[in-house]
């Protein structure tokens, strides 16, 4: 596993993280119409609480067992969640095969796609609270690897929206948002 996308784990992290501090309406609407704050912030922390114990080496079925359910503070879930999967990252060997629902994968695919996940709803925490929907550059061209390769599958996933129409000369996390559904120009 290389160190980069460690790092890129933290920041994305960061990322989130300080979304998570500019909320002050936990039922305000996000770009992902079927949720609002709440729930959006509730799927990543989520996210974050089977990390551990699928990079254990258990089965779905298992890691299942040992997931708490959530208490009513989502910042302090996700702080907690956050600081326990970053934890488990960085002490996972790198030959670990991962069990997840629909394959086994390689621990720096599954890396990647938490990587991912978190830096995209990062950007949808920002536009739902108002708060700054920069994200760093060089967290935008990795996530970009990672997505752009399926730009033809990402729909048919069921995962994602339709492609947003954007000029190829866009800024790139204009044209990562749009590939994943999501359309960052404020003046629609």
């Amino acid at each position: 596993m290389t160190d980069d996308w460690l790092t890129f784990q933290a920041q994305a992290h960061s990322e989130f993280s300080a979304r998570v501090d500019a909320i002050t309406d936990w039922d305000a609407p996000t770009p992902d119409t079927e949720w609002r704050v709440r729930d959006l912030v509730r799927h990543v922390v989520l996210e974050q609480q089977w990390i551990p114990p699928l990079l254990r080496g258990l089965r779905v079925s298992e890691a299942k067992q040992e997931l708490a359910p959530l208490g009513n503070d989502l910042a302090a879930e996700w702080q907690r969640y956050s600081a326990l999967a970053t934890e488990a990252w960085r002490s996972a060997s790198p030959g670990t095969l991962v069990h997840l629902s629909y394959d086994t994968v390689a621990l720096e695919d599954y890396l990647r796609e938490q990587v991912s996940d978190v830096t995209i709803h990062s950007w949808d925490l920002a536009r739902a609270t108002a708060a700054d929907e920069s994200l760093d550059d060089r967290l935008v061209e990795a996530v970009w690897t990672v997505f752009e390769p399926q730009k033809e599958t990402l729909e048919a996933s069921g995962l994602f929206a339709s492609p947003v129409p954007l000029a190829d000369d866009a800024p790139l996390q204009s044209r990562l948002l749009a590939l994943t559904g999501r359309d960052d120009r404020r003046d629609r």
